[in-house]
């Protein structure tokens, strides 16, 4: 078990890498795998052994080897993230497999994810889209049983968010609806606390700004609500039957 926990551990490492060139070029347009790793600044290509996940960045301070121009510890961050985020997923899923490839592919759809719509207002379908077929197909692979559930709690979970972005379109997009249907796919009936918590997020951080900026200027402030979902869904993976099992044996 510690093996895999580790092996996961670093797997998350290096596909947090490249995570963080799906969260940069993604947005942008840009291929995600020509040009290979550059300088942002410089276009230096990043040489292999300057690209370690979270030793490179460590090594060279920071900042680029040829060019010296600050690097966002940003990546790094992203690379720890997806690593613990994976290995936490092996150790609570250890004896289930479907729960293990369900957790990890929708850690790694929801870090991208939160970070593109934190910085441009999007949540795009090339990441969505594909996400809902994988999440099917593992269902269908590791534990047909789950696939019906699957399917009522992303119906649900996104037609909730339909009727919010219809009632109330400034404040839910299309992509939030998208994306709270993927959840339910990857993760059943606990998608409802991964619901919950990105509202009571959101309702708590809508707050601050306003308490901040008075409630005119603050209620005009645009803030995406990706991020929000993107926790909840995190903490869903962990907690999410767990509450759903208290919950159903309470009421």
């Amino acid at each position: 078990m510690v093996a895999a926990i580790v092996l996961a551990a670093l797997g998350g490492l290096i596909i947090g890498s490249f995570l963080n060139v799906v969260a940069y070029r993604l947005p942008r347009k840009e291929s995600l795998s020509h040009p290979p790793s550059h300088c942002p600044s410089c276009d230096t290509p990043i040489k292999p052994y300057d690209n370690i996940p979270v030793l490179s960045w460590l090594l060279l301070r920071g900042r680029c080897r040829h060019c010296k121009a600050p690097i966002s510890p940003r990546y790094p961050l992203v690379e720890a993230t997806t690593g613990i985020l994976y290995a936490l997923v092996m150790w609570a899923r250890w004896d289930d497999a479907a729960g293990i490839a369900l957790g990890i592919v929708l850690v790694t759809i929801l870090i991208p994810i939160a970070i593109i719509d934190y910085e441009h207002r999007i949540i795009p379908n090339r990441i969505t889209g594909p996400a809902a077929i994988v999440a099917i197909a593992i269902g269908l692979l590791f534990d047909q049983d789950f696939v019906v559930e699957q399917l009522i709690a992303g119906a649900a979970a996104g037609g909730f968010f339909l009727l919010a972005a219809v009632a109330y379109p400034r404040g839910m997009g299309m992509g939030d609806v998208k994306l709270a249907g993927v959840m339910g796919l990857y993760l059943g009936r606990a998608v409802g606390l991964a619901v919950l918590i990105g509202l009571v997020a959101g309702v708590v951080v809508g707050a601050i700004i306003i308490s901040r900026k008075g409630s005119k200027e603050g209620r005009k402030t645009a803030v995406p609500f990706g991020p929000f979902l993107a926790l909840g869904g995190i903490i869903a993976i962990f907690a999410g039957d767990a509450v759903a099992d208290w919950y159903g044996d309470r009421f």
